[in-house]
């Protein structure tokens, strides 16, 4: 996919003059938020589910070398092959091998986020092999030749028309008069368009949600079971993981499936959820004759030992986007590359660079509801911080921003002249102001007065109130 983070300013403006974006995105804000807060609530044990979960990780990541080899050694006794990617090309390279050693004409694909991320289905394509998505929301924008706009709600960006049309564009095969009115219509075209597919395909390609040490089992939590008929009918199971989806054990992964539907979808589990151990064996009635993990690195161990080494908890739920007002807003596209929302201002400019992904850390109001809902308890303002530092210290921002920076450093470090330059700033404001009581524009405040008046200040500066009411405190105490 084109990489456009570098364009993000200009990717919001057009996102929130996109009025069909702006009602699809009501969704998100209100039916995710109120369907995990009901199931969290209704789980006495949610929140200490969450710290298990966030040890869990932490001390996976800490040993993430033995559990790697652990699970490289039960995989290979199970008859599976394991493959590991430094790169997205080497990954690419590596499924291509994969495929053309079976001849394969067609694969056919459940949802996942890092085929996304190593562009595997314009490499496929431009090797003559045709990849067919089966996750109703990615068969979707692969038909209108889009990204995903949400890490588990690929197509939450389009409406029902626009469905049914990009049907009714493709499916030409069916009859002009047929009935694309309701959801259901829709959902029962695309299951009989796809059903033929999975037969024709010779390689399924499915992510993972876990990879488990223990038993060299890969894990997929779907609704849709496209994800079993897409590792079961063909000859070849080809998974794709990134390395930090390694966890030690069984009774692990059980903990973190409590949190990862709930945080997700607001649901107690996924309907369905899949664990494979290797190919098909000789009493087993049906299951790939091959199984493949392909092991992605592409930049994250060099994320260990730093202070982005917790963004490898993210379990790809999507609750940080579900609640950011910034992702309300503008979308997942506005973001440029596969990784939304604050998980993505996180993420991206660890895999990307800071200098290609700068403004994406900067769309953060630190409102603080994402690590708030984060099932994994990852610090994502905290490290949005860290990357607005590193731009900052490479002089990638603006000179006006720099400057203004540094002019708060220089009184934020002089307490006291501080407060004296607030509380003359203040004053004069409320004068010039006072008639109005706003502003309608305001030297260096264009970005805020274009879209709202600027309230004219009233009182006392936060730092007078406060020590009025520490002094009355101390006064009551004595």
């Amino acid at each position: 996919m084109q990489i456009t983070s570098p364009r993000f300013k200009d990717n919001a403006r057009d996102a929130l003059a996109d009025t069909q974006l702006q009602r699809a995105l009501s969704n998100v804000e209100h039916n995710f938020i109120d369907k995990r807060r009901i199931v969290a609530d209704a789980l006495p044990e949610f929140e200490a589910l969450r710290d298990s979960a966030r040890d869990i990780k932490n001390h996976t990541l800490a040993h993430m070398d033995l559990y790697l080899e652990e699970y490289e050694s039960k995989v290979t006794a199970s008859g599976g092959h394991v493959h590991w990617a430094e790169t997205a090309g080497d990954a690419c390279q590596i499924i291509l091998g994969i495929c053309r050693e079976e001849k394969a004409r067609t694969v056919t694909k459940g949802k996942s986020i890092v085929t996304e991320e190593i562009g595997l289905n314009a490499f496929l394509e431009e090797n003559g092999i045709t990849p067919v998505e089966t996750d109703l929301g990615e068969y979707i924008i692969q038909l209108r030749g889009e990204a995903p706009s949400h890490i588990i709600a690929p197509a939450v960006h389009v409406n029902q028309s626009q469905v049914e049309e990009d049907f009714r564009r493709v499916h030409t095969h069916l009859p002009e008069g047929r009935d694309l009115s309701e959801p259901t219509t829709l959902l029962n075209e695309a299951r009989g368009v796809l059903r033929q597919k999975y037969f024709d395909a010779d390689v399924g390609i499915t992510g993972a949600n876990f990879l488990i040490a223990e038993t060299g089992s890969s894990v997929i939590v779907t609704n849709e079971g496209n994800g079993d008929l897409t590792q079961t009918l063909p000859r070849v199971h080809i998974v794709v993981a990134t390395l930090e989806k390694v966890t030690p054990t069984l009774e692990d992964v059980s903990q973190i499936l409590r949190v990862l539907a709930r945080s997700a979808t607001g649901q107690d589990m996924s309907v369905y959820t899949t664990f494979s151990t290797g190919p098909k064996r000789a009493a087993d009635p049906d299951g790939p004759e091959e199984y493949h993990v392909v092991i992605l690195d592409n930049g994250r161990s060099g994320m260990l030992g730093t202070e982005y080494q917790d963004m490898l908890r993210c379990i790809r739920c999507g609750a940080c986007m579900n609640h950011c007002p910034v992702y309300h807003a503008i979308g997942g596209h506005a973001y440029g590359w596969v990784y939304p929302g604050p998980m993505g201002a996180v993420l991206t400019p660890s895999l990307m660079g800071i200098d290609k992904a700068g403004h994406l850390p900067n769309a953060s109001t630190f409102c603080g509801r994402c690590e708030s809902v984060c099932p994994m308890r990852i610090p994502l303002p905290k490290m949005m911080r860290h990357w607005r530092t590193r731009e900052f210290e490479r002089h990638l921002q603006p000179s006006a921003a720099r400057y203004g920076l540094g002019l708060w450093a220089f009184f934020a470090r002089r307490p006291a002249l501080y407060q004296l330059a607030t509380r003359l700033a203040i004053g004069v404001l409320a004068m010039l102001g006072a008639r109005r009581g706003r502003f309608s524009s305001l030297p260096m405040a264009g970005g805020w007065t274009r879209h709202r008046d600027l309230p004219a200040p009233q009182g006392a500066t936060f730092q007078q109130l406060w020590s009025r009411r520490e002094k009355t405190r101390r006064r009551n105490a004595a």
